[in-house]
């Protein structure tokens, strides 16, 4: 069973009678879920998942003090503490050095200015070109159980997608440095000699094409280690996700490093013909860079469309 299924059958079972008992003046004010950091959240935990950060708890959103006061809060907390600690034989595991308090009680406000700097969840343009895509990703993911204030489901309903011209932004950034790393880099890095560095514009070819995917599917991408787990389930160009594992799994010797080329080629075919698919360029050619101007060109805000165009990357 997911992590997430365990939490909302947990939660089920033991926190919504709690709630519901203990605490019948505030549950209308209160939302909980599983939501933040962690595999299970995305639901790509397995047996190693378990071994840090992992247990059968859930959130509890409150509202500012004005509503709810410090006194409720830790009232809630004690509730929430004497909860089973075991539970479809998931334990409560300490928290390792790099872990956190992502479960339990939790002020909305304090978990949006952890992830995102802003406890309103309101966002500028300078805030959706610089948050982390991962930061959104934790903010958006997971599964509100239930969300009797109404403002957790709304926060996350308006931060589910990048904003279009932003989107378009980020793409076009991410487009230029697919055309300077693996178009262009590569080879004159092979034609130097310098295989390391042919490499490493392989590698940045791959980063910055995942993140182009991600895009186009109008979705954001996980913490790198999830990365080409959640690429290979995306309905739009997952089929690149072999290629890209091959590009960076092998060496440049003559034979490869020509079959290497032929496959950035490739996939920038394939990007290429998403972009004319979704009507966001109006270039006709296979050169990536040339791609990432057109796109750019279809924002619609000027002051974001003359940003510099590796602003938002």
């Amino acid at each position: 069973m997911k992590g997430i299924e365990i939490s909302e059958k947990y939660f089920n079972e033991f926190g919504k009678p709690m709630l519901e008992n203990d605490f019948p003046d505030i549950v209308d004010k209160l939302a909980c879920g599983i939501v933040g950091s962690g595999s299970e959240c995305f639901g790509f935990d397995d047996e190693v998942s378990r071994d840090h950060d992992f247990d059968p708890g859930f959130c509890v959103f409150l509202p500012g003090e004005d509503i709810i006061d410090r006194k409720t809060e830790f009232q809630l907390e004690r509730a929430y503490a004497k909860l089973p600690k075991e539970y479809e034989g998931v334990k409560k595991n300490l928290l390792s050095p790099v872990g956190g308090a992502r479960r339990g009680v939790i002020r909305l406000e304090d978990f949006l200015k952890e992830k995102l700097g802003t406890g309103s969840g309101e966002l500028t343009i300078s805030d959706w070109l610089t948050i982390p895509e991962q930061s959104l990703l934790e903010v958006t993911s997971g599964k509100i159980f239930f969300d009797n204030y109404g403002k957790v489901i709304t926060i996350r309903n308006s931060l589910s997608q990048y904003p279009e011209d932003i989107r378009l932004k980020k793409l076009a950034g991410h487009l230029l440095l697919m055309a300077q790393s693996g178009q262009y880099n590569y080879k004159r890095c092979l034609d130097h000699g310098e295989n390391a560095a042919a490499q490493m514009a392989v590698y940045e070819f791959v980063k910055h094409t995942m993140s182009a995917i991600f895009l186009l599917n109008n979705v954001y991408m996980p913490y790198y280690k999830w990365s080409f787990r959640a690429l290979r389930q995306l309905p739009k160009l997952s089929i690149e996700a072999k290629i890209m594992e091959y590009l960076i799994t092998t060496d440049n010797s003559a034979d490869i490093a020509e079959e290497k080329y032929y496959a950035i080629e490739g996939v920038a075919a394939d990007v290429i013909d998403e972009l004319a698919e979704q009507s966001i360029t109006k270039a006709i050619c296979g050169d990536l860079e040339k791609h990432a101007y057109s796109v750019n060109d279809h924002i619609i805000d000027a002051d974001i469309r003359n940003m510099h165009i590796l602003a938002a990357v």
